[in-house]
């Protein structure tokens, strides 16, 4: 019988100024997954920027991982400076003009966070004179620091990004999984539909 690949699955909580990958190749030592003390010979599916925070998805499945990354859209919360208009989110939703090309047309809506989100280490700039709005993104593509590039197209730079879904998988990061925690999960987690 045949020695079957056993495959693992694991969902972390990234926090923010953490590269998403097991080494640190510039010259900063900048910090890396490698504190977290993970299971060896997995690997971060898709990317989470270094000053995003949030769900990151760890595995040995690749040819799953690739095909779920490549079919299912992503959610963002993003803590913008100002607070957009609902024509300024309609830009959004219709898809901006970046340098590298349009982006596709997303989901955008002015958020109220539903969970208490906990301050992030270090702290956002605060300017007192200039209120902050959190905005849900969910976009279909994955360029480069898309989200960011999107709202400071429309004049809303991003001080806080956060990474909360992926497909139908949206574990509670601020209930269940804190800052800088992970837990092992099954393929079905991830892709079990919500109750809608």
């Amino acid at each position: 019988m045949k020695n079957e690949k056993k495959y693992q699955y694991i969902v972390l909580h990234k926090p923010w100024g953490v590269l998403s990958q097991f080494t640190s190749d510039d010259h900063l030592n900048a910090r890396n997954l490698s504190e977290f003390s993970m299971p060896k010979h997995i690997y971060p599916a898709g990317r989470l920027d270094k000053d995003s925070e949030g769900l990151l998805l760890l595995t040995n499945d690749g040819p799953f991982i690739d095909q779920y990354l490549k079919n299912h859209p992503r959610k963002y919360w993003a803590q913008v400076e100002g607070i957009p208009t609902n024509s300024d989110l309609d830009k959004l939703r219709k898809g901006i003009l970046l340098n590298d090309g349009p982006t596709l047309p997303c989901c955008a809506n002015l958020l109220i966070p539903t969970h208490s989100i906990p301050p992030r280490n270090p702290p956002i700039r605060d300017r007192k004179s200039i209120p902050t709005s959190w905005i849900e993104l969910i976009l279909y593509e994955g360029k480069n620091r898309q989200v960011r590039r999107m709202t400071a197209a429309i004049g809303f730079p991003t001080l806080r990004l956060l990474r909360v879904g992926i497909g139908t998988f949206e574990p509670d990061l601020f209930h269940d999984l804190k800052v800088g925690q992970w837990r092992s999960i099954s393929k079905e987690d991830i892709t079990k539909k919500r109750p809608q």
